[in-house]
């Protein structure tokens, strides 16, 4: 730190805080989280990262242009479908670990504290590296969204639910805006972790059903 400057970083996995926000009841507004995070005396905000993973390359446009905008750095990649069960239903799924952990390690030298909102137990490894450096890691996040493993690596945990007067959107009665737009063919609605079915129609005019499934 520079005679009491705190440099800080956030890193927001916005597939894994839309499922948190579910459990939540309510849904943080991106603007307030930035404001939120450069609020303190002595803070400098040193760059904000924003990772989603996408349906095609038109999903969530106006989201992710409003993000940008905002100041953040999105981070994109396509939902890849995987598998199949005896039910023959296919599974969705975009994990954005690997693109953190870069963005993080490129940036770490210049950092003295990370906000990282996530849920993903393969960043404990990542989290154990930065703190060995001098970083001091916060995690936000909502019990029983944590894994033990991440929530023993960080340095302090923060329940988002005790922030929603600091970071609940003024439209919070408005759908949230990962589920707006009449374009998409696959509507996330998940409860807590479990797996959420929703048909896909298919070119030849059939469907089946595919399986949204969370970062663990």
């Amino acid at each position: 730190m520079d005679q009491g400057r705190i440099r800080r970083g956030m890193f927001v996995d916005g597939h894994g805080m839309f499922y948190a926000q579910q459990k939540l009841g309510w849904f943080f507004d991106p603007r307030r989280l930035l404001e939120l995070a450069a609020s303190e005396p002595g803070v400098e905000l040193d760059g904000a990262f924003w990772y989603t993973g996408l349906k095609d390359p038109a999903d969530q446009r106006p989201f992710r242009d409003a993000l940008t905008s905002l100041g953040y750095t999105v981070r994109s990649k396509p939902l890849r479908e995987f598998g199949a069960d005896p039910e023959h239903r296919q599974f969705a799924r975009a994990n954005l670990d690997v693109e953190i952990c870069l963005d993080l390690m490129m940036v770490a030298h210049r950092l003295d504290e990370v906000w990282l909102l996530s849920g993903s137990r393969d960043l404990e490894r990542l989290v154990e590296t930065l703190r060995a450096r001098g970083i001091r890691i916060v995690l936000l996040n909502t019990d029983g969204m944590v894994p033990r493993e991440l929530r023993n690596a960080v340095d302090i945990f923060l329940d988002l639910s005790g922030l929603r007067e600091k970071l609940e959107k003024a439209e919070a009665v408005q759908a949230p805006v990962f589920q707006r737009g009449s374009e998409s063919s696959v509507r996330v609605e998940p409860i807590s972790r479990e797996l959420v079915r929703r048909p896909l129609e298919r070119p030849d005019g059939g469907s089946r059903e595919v399986v949204i499934a969370p970062s663990p």
